[in-house]
């Protein structure tokens, strides 16, 4: 069980955060609210990041061994950068619609999970 609440809680996490670090760049960009002043786009993001913690902070308190989890610290990290790195995907295609992902951009995401799989390995 501790594994599926620290994977959901990491995805929620990285959900808000994704929305934060590039959501600005696509609704305050030329398209959308650009007179936006950068100072309100920051505190917004800065809102979004609040729910982003909210999520982070108990995923790596439940996942991580020291504190009953099933997750050292490493493996917390790594698993958190390949989710990091789907919910980007997803939210890349979905918001936006022109991003298109190369072959390259598969063979450096399958070289993460490479790596998860070596930093899971026992």
């Amino acid at each position: 069980m501790k594994y599926l609440s620290t994977v959901g809680l990491l995805i929620l996490s990285n959900a808000f955060m994704t929305l934060a670090w590039y959501g600005h760049l696509k609704f305050f960009g030329k398209n959308g609210h650009s007179s936006t002043p950068l100072w309100a786009i920051i505190l917004l993001s800065w809102g979004l990041a609040f729910f982003e913690y909210c999520f982070q902070v108990p995923a790596n308190r439940i996942g991580f061994e020291e504190t009953g989890g099933p997750f050292s610290l490493v493996q917390l990290k790594v698993l958190q950068e390949v989710i990091t790195l789907i919910i980007f995907m997803i939210f890349s295609l979905i918001v936006f619609k022109n991003i298109r992902f190369t072959t390259n951009h598969f063979i450096g995401f399958g070289f993460l999970v490479v790596a998860v799989y070596f930093i899971f390995k026992k």
